[in-house]
């Protein structure tokens, strides 16, 4: 049985089935979640974007009192749209409130980031064209360059077209990357499937290849003050054998 120091909540988008699979890969032994989600009635993609981060505390309220390391707000698109200052205000606000440690995706990787030296970045975009200007207006405004953006290949007819989007979607747009990476490739949003790409080796001297799920998992579980350092969570050497148990077919 977990202690309540390895237990995190995790708030994740209503119809994202990405993030809880990839959070069991990616904790570190020992560590445990508790799932809760995010609901907006808006009618698009944006609205309930706004309505996740409007309605963050309220959302919280469902861990009641579990004793949690930090809860994890799963979705970068509503820090892509009311902004890093807001972002960092809701954090401030909540954690004055409530006493909970709260960790934005966004937040993550800006930190993981920092814990690399990686300024000049290139970015895989699962996302439609106006949030994926929102997530480089968001990056260019905490001081990153953005060197390059791929899309990757959206899914077509399903239920969702990034959370339903194949993992050879995610690899085929970070190889297409590989001439002009800048100090690390970021992989965007909770819901595109990730693991199977970082799972892939890699070159040596090669930019680092960054989700935002591993971001997350790792800010979340204290960092780099945490379990297992940054560089280890991007080796993989805790995760990828349960990953390759949990998926065998992805290898």
């Amino acid at each position: 049985m977990t202690s309540p120091a390895s237990v995190i909540g995790v708030l994740t988008p209503q119809a994202n089935t990405t993030v809880e699979p990839e959070f069991w890969c990616l904790l570190p032994p020992d560590w445990s979640l508790l799932n809760a989600r995010l609901t907006s009635t808006g009618g698009d993609v944006e609205a309930r974007l706004r309505d996740y981060a409007r309605n963050l505390e309220e959302r919280c309220e469902q861990f009641a009192n579990a004793p949690l390391r930090s809860i994890a707000f799963a979705c970068t698109g509503s820090s892509y749209l009311i902004g890093h200052e807001q972002e960092e205000a809701l954090v401030n606000e909540l954690g004055d409130r409530t006493g909970r440690t709260l960790v934005t995706a966004a937040r993550a990787v800006r930190e993981a980031l920092g814990v690399l030296g990686a300024r000049r970045i290139s970015l895989v975009s699962p996302y439609p064209a106006s949030l994926t200007r929102a997530a480089v207006r968001y990056w260019e405004s905490v001081g990153l360059e953005i060197v390059a953006v791929r899309e990757a290949a959206v899914a077509g007819d399903s239920f969702h077209p990034f959370y339903a989007m194949s993992p050879q979607a995610c690899s085929s747009a970070v190889r297409a990357l590989e001439g002009n990476p800048g100090d690390a490739i970021v992989l965007l949003g909770t819901g595109m499937p990730t693991l199977a790409t970082l799972a892939e080796p890699r070159a040596a001297g090669a930019a680092p290849v960054l989700s935002v799920n591993l971001a997350l998992a790792w800010a979340a579980c204290g960092g780099e003050s945490g379990p297992v350092t940054l560089p280890a969570w991007l080796d993989g050497g805790h995760w990828l054998p349960r990953y390759r148990l949990l998926f065998p077919a992805a290898g």
